[in-house]
């Protein structure tokens, strides 16, 4: 019989957590399974921090953001303790049998699965649910949070777009989703933006200069681009595939770190390229440019109602898990229903938009410029 699970949210805080954490809670408390909050993601487990999940707890949690048991980006294995990064690996495990878990459901995206796998594979009886609003987990159609950031983010355009139309401007939106497009791609369909950004491909300023010059002429005095925050030129996007082709060949472990390093500051999320890319655009249109960074207001906010219920039936689906002694999966939506999904098959893939997703189908039909040339 099952008497004892914990649950643990990690990484970037989504709308919906509460909602997740309050099912799963709930469904495991009517079968007589204690359950176990642990604080601050992985910190909290490997530090023993904790806090019992009642019904009083989760009373009255269903529509707030964030999530009541915090988070930290801290991983298992390189946990800050003191000035130093350790290896919590064994505390962790030995925490979870001293709790006598019988199961622990870790919420979170990349990060969070690729640590939950390899806690799993430390013997661990780990269940996952996929929360991001990147939206870029492999596996699942949705993530707990997207739906409620691509709602934030639409109506950010929409708001822009009265500005803009009023001073005749181009107005620059980065948006969040850090290297796969799914939101400034859905916001930008959706706002009906005229030029769109995304990491999937790279773009030509020139070709992007040209679209919005040419609706200048067209009468059509105002232009609203969203930029994913991982957006990368043509010229850059070619620097850092030649340094993954050096990095590959790279003999020493110091070598390719360094390598890792030049990458990830052309790659990286960096709050001064789109500054940069608006200065160009000015210089070779004459065009009065903004720039609008949207950030952690994606995140923040009252969950929407889809990601509620989405939330929701992935909690009731962990905690049947839990149940029935199904480990080592992540709780995931496709094609409208609930399926479980090896952790071996999620850890360390990103799901990016396809080039012939009916997104990127519908939006080139409207015209839509993606910097191609």
């Amino acid at each position: 019989m099952v008497k004892c699970a914990g649950i643990l949210t990690a990484g970037g805080d989504s709308p919906g957590l509460n909602a997740a954490i309050r099912s799963a809670v709930k469904i495991l408390l009517r079968h007589n399974c204690r359950t176990i909050g642990y604080m601050d993601g992985f910190e909290g487990i490997a530090f023993d921090r904790t806090m019992d999940l009642t019904e009083k707890v989760c009373s009255g949690i269903l529509t707030a953001g964030g999530t009541i048991l915090h988070t930290s980006r801290n991983k298992p294995n390189k946990m800050p303790v003191g000035d130093k990064l350790v290896d919590m690996t064994g505390a962790i495990v030995e925490n979870y049998r001293k709790r006598q878990l019988d199961a622990l459901i870790c919420i979170g995206g990349g990060g969070t699965h690729k640590s939950a796998l390899a806690l799993a594979k430390a013997g661990l009886n780990i269940i996952t649910m996929p929360k991001t609003i990147d939206n870029d987990l492999w596996g699942t159609d949705d993530c707990i949070g997207f739906n409620t950031a691509l709602g934030v983010a639409t109506t950010a355009i929409d708001n822009l777009h009265s500005t803009a139309s009023s001073h005749k401007r181009v107005m620059l939106v980065e948006i969040m989703g850090h290297k796969a497009g799914w939101l400034a791609l859905g916001s930008g369909i959706a706002g009906g933006a005229d030029v769109i950004l995304l990491p999937e491909i790279p773009y030509s300023t020139g070709k992007v200069a040209e679209t919005l010059l040419r609706r200048a002429r067209e009468g059509k005095l105002f232009s609203i681009v969203p930029v994913a925050e991982g957006a990368l030129s043509r010229e850059n996007a070619a620097k850092v595939k030649e340094l993954e082709k050096l990095r590959a060949s790279a003999g020493s472990k110091s070598e390719k770190e360094e390598i890792k390093r030049k990458i990830e500051e052309i790659s990286g999320i960096n709050p001064h390229r789109i500054f940069e890319l608006s200065r160009t655009l000015e210089k070779m249109t004459n065009l009065e440019t903004r720039v609008t960074i949207l950030g952690h207001l994606q995140r923040g906010g009252t969950p929407s109602e889809s990601d509620r219920l989405l939330a929701t039936r992935l909690g009731a689906a962990a905690a049947d898990c839990v149940l029935k002694g199904k480990f080592g999966v992540m709780t995931a939506i496709r094609g409208g229903e609930i399926q479980l999904v090896p952790l071996d098959e999620v850890a360390g893939k990103r799901k990016c938009v396809p080039l012939n997703h009916s997104w990127m189908k519908v939006a080139r039909e409207l015209g839509v410029c993606f910097g191609e040339e």
